[in-house]
């Protein structure tokens, strides 16, 4: 079992940054490929990036590439984004989540989630 809490959302002004954190429970957390996914109002939830167990791999959705940076701290238990150039239409509700074995971009094939943690940003 992992448990994941998200931090770091906020309201900040386009142009601007903030850094996600998402703590785990577990002592495998280092096993686990660790993903940002989000959601905004009406819209499905959609993958933003992952981070392979092992730090060697990421992978990022195009909208967000070159603005964020995924990275995790394997003896911290914890997994960050890091988002610069915030964008209007990056508002969204951000979850992690984390699976076994190799990263994937859909939702369905995470087996932990958090519990959110909402970003604003305003133009």
């Amino acid at each position: 079992q992992v448990q994941l809490v998200e931090s770091g959302g906020g309201l900040v002004q386009a142009g601007g940054s903030l850094r996600l954190s998402c703590a785990a429970s577990g002592r495998t957390f280092s096993r686990y490929v660790m993903g940002w996914f989000r959601q905004a109002p009406g819209k499905e939830r959609e993958f933003v990036a992952a981070i392979s167990w092992s730090v060697g791999s990421t992978y990022y959705t195009d909208s967000v590439k070159g603005r964020f940076t995924i990275s995790r701290d394997n003896a911290k238990n914890t997994v960050y984004l890091q988002m610069n150039s915030l964008k209007p239409e990056d508002t969204a509700v951000y979850y992690c989540a984390a699976r076994s074995v190799k990263i994937v971009s859909a939702s369905r094939e995470y087996d932990y989630w958090g519990q959110g943690t909402q970003v604003t940003v305003s133009s």
